[in-house]
């Protein structure tokens, strides 16, 4: 049983403001042992865990298959519903996690079984070097209650199962307990202290579910720095503005020697709003386009020769808005 943590908690900057506990350092309003989460402004959300799939070592066509079957996934969301993918490295102090099973039989070499699952397991964890890779899709609609939002949720529950079933990925809903032991485990890094809680302690203690999962402090008052409990963490924001990606990019990522979160917030843009946002972005272009051909007159240059970027920007603009009414 923890005790209420009420230590440093996010220091305030300036005067006069009252410092918070750890405790309300933690955004969530409550946790239900179902898994619905209700957030500020009246947000509902669930979480589920999903395992990888092998893209990287697929062949080009199966490759293809996965990544339409993957965009479609994708576009199951629309609009009025944001959701954020997850990706967290963390050591492991146990190899229960890899699930490398072969099954037993009627014979007499079970025993040869047992002994090459458990070389398995250990060769897994080894080229891991103990980190274990998770990954999580988190969906939320807003509701004014959570009668309104647990149905409405369980019905998108059963959809993105079923899109990953589709894709050949397994995946298992997060009740309460689990996303409260994801967060515990978030905010105790580095720490082999096991989660316990069931939900018969609240009314027995009077504690809260963020009693049970916050670190003894929250240290915000460096600009690029955090400290949680002993450990200091440091947040970066990516913003990557190129017109193409590979799809390595966020493998190479996950794939460093480090503990890390990351997670990629996505919001679906209306498709008549992303037409008319491309289309003034065009606008933007050509007006660029025009005050530099003034300027190569002006200077006594061939208004035709126009800089490259410009010239770039202009063709994959163009391209998008093709993409975007042909789809």
């Amino acid at each position: 049983m923890k005790n209420t943590k009420k230590k440093n908690g996010a220091a305030a900057k300036g005067k006069g403001r009252a410092t918070l506990s750890a405790q309300q350092t933690i955004p969530y309003l409550s946790m239900h042992p179902d898994g619905v989460c209700k957030l500020p402004g009246g947000l509902y959300t669930k979480t589920v865990e999903y395992e990888d799939i092998n893209y990287s070592v697929a062949s080009t066509e199966d490759q293809t298959a996965i990544f339409s079957g993957w965009s479609s996934f994708l576009n199951y969301f629309d609009s009025s519903l944001p959701f954020q993918l997850s990706f967290i490295n963390r050591r492991s102090h146990s190899r229960s996690r890899y699930q490398v099973n072969i099954p037993k039989a009627d014979d007499n070499y079970n025993s040869v079984r047992n002994e090459f699952t458990g070389m398995l397991k250990n060769q897994i964890a080894k080229s891991n070097n103990g980190i274990e890779r998770s990954k999580y899709i988190t969906f939320g609609i807003p509701a004014e209650g959570i009668a309104e939002a647990r149905p409405r949720l369980e019905r998108v529950e059963a959809d993105v199962m079923g899109n990953f079933k589709r894709l050949g990925v397994p995946s298992e809903p997060m009740d309460g307990r689990a996303r409260l032991a994801l967060l515990h485990s978030q905010m105790h890094p580095g720490s082999r202290e096991a989660f316990r809680f069931s939900w018969k302690d609240i009314p027995q203690t009077g504690l809260g579910t963020k009693d049970f999962i916050a670190p003894d402090s929250l240290d915000f008052r460096q600009s690029r720095t955090f400290r949680i409990g002993q450990y200091w963490g440091a947040v970066s924001y990516l913003q990557i503005m190129a017109s193409e990606l590979s799809d390595k990019l966020l493998a190479e990522i996950l794939e460093l020697d480090a503990e890390m979160t990351v997670t990629m917030h996505i919001q679906t843009v209306d498709q008549l709003k992303a037409i008319k946002t491309i289309k003034g972005k065009i606008s933007d272009i050509g007006k660029m386009k025009v005050e530099e051909q003034r300027k190569a007159v002006r200077s006594g240059y061939d208004p035709d020769i126009l800089p490259p970027d410009l010239i770039t920007f202009s063709k994959d603009a163009a391209e998008l808005l093709a993409d975007l009414q042909s789809r």
